[in-house]
């Protein structure tokens, strides 16, 4: 770019892709200049959220924009030196986005207010920022006729924008949610402390279980802050087993809750849907981890990997009556 300013604006026109040269405010200009307006408020968007998907979308959508705003900015020589358009493609690329958030977000039965977060506010402004160059832009294809791919981007770009808002706002609900979790784990924590003597004993009673029933097994335990004390691994057992193992226990001990239990609350439409792809994915929904607690404070929480289901969670049973038993002596 040779220079921030060239004068050639000052009479109240501005040039086009292509040579000729139009009043600024012409609706022509108006369509370009609005996709430019959400094209910098999806950035302020991306600078706020911390969704990695949602970013890379974002990313995306900023550069479409560009080559639509171009097309939009052309004259008929201008638009026939184009090298790229907004294509059937990238239109459909918009519906897949659209159809992946719905099924994880459910449909809508209701108007959404616009606030719930700053993040899904901004991309609610940016959605609105692209109907109103919708609407500008279907007023020029009257008296200049603009591509199809065009119109119909924009119109999928704005029900786009619609589904990142409603996942934006999923998304912080789960991270307040497991916050809450959080905290009040580490205002129940107790004195009393889970230590490495008493994990070598659960490893034990577990290993002496799994060899009755048949299985090789990996035996997890973790403190309340879900870090691993111990990880007690059979022969033979699969490999697959030692990082299952740890997150049953990290699981049980993060939410509370033994790791059957957390299946229906994450379902579609329940309450804590989405918190399984949450830290790290690390939460396990299926049986085999068990908080382990002291007049209801939570100690920590074991997991066993290596059978099935039924097996796992048999095995981590017998644990939690010897867990009881070593606590009372």
């Amino acid at each position: 770019m040779s220079g921030i300013y060239t004068k050639a604006g000052d009479s109240g026109e501005t040039g086009l892709l292509g040579g000729s040269r139009i009043l600024k405010d012409d609706i022509k200009v108006s369509c370009y200049g609005t996709i430019d307006e959400a094209n910098s408020m999806i950035g302020v968007a991306y600078s706020i959220t911390c969704h990695q998907e949602i970013k890379e979308i974002l990313r995306g959508i900023q550069k479409k924009l560009f080559i639509l705003g171009a097309e939009l900015a052309s004259d008929p020589k201008g638009r026939n030196s184009l090298r790229e358009k907004v294509s059937k493609e990238d239109i459909q690329q918009l519906e897949s986005i659209i159809d992946k958030y719905i099924e994880i977000n459910g449909p809508l039965n209701e108007f959404l207010i616009p606030g719930e977060t700053t993040g899904s506010s901004l991309l609610h402004v940016a959605r609105t920022i692209v109907r109103r160059a919708e609407r500008q832009t279907v007023s020029l294809n009257r008296t200049e006729p603009v591509r199809e791919e065009v119109l119909k981007y924009m119109n999928r770009l704005s029900d786009t924008l619609f589904m990142l808002a409603r996942e934006e706002a999923r998304c912080a609900f789960v991270q307040e949610v497991k916050n809450r979790v959080l905290e009040k784990l580490n205002q129940g924590q107790h004195k009393t402390c889970l230590n490495l003597e008493l994990a070598k004993k659960m490893a034990g009673a577990a290993e002496k279980k799994a060899a009755e029933i048949g299985v090789p097994i990996v035996f997890s335990v973790v403190d309340a802050s879900g870090n691993l004390v111990l990880l007690h691994r059979m022969d033979d057992s699969l490999l697959v087993s030692i990082d299952i193992s740890i997150n049953k226990a990290y699981t049980a001990a993060a939410i509370r809750i033994p790791t059957h239990e957390v299946s229906p609350l994450v379902q579609p439409s329940a309450v804590l849907y989405g918190l399984q792809w949450t830290n790290s994915n690390k939460i396990v929904t299926f049986g085999g981890g068990y908080p382990l607690k002291e007049n209801q404070h939570i100690l920590g929480g074991i997991g066993v990997s290596g059978g099935t289901v039924e097996e796992d969670m048999i095995i981590a049973s017998h644990v939690l009556k010897v867990f009881e038993l070593e606590r009372r002596d």
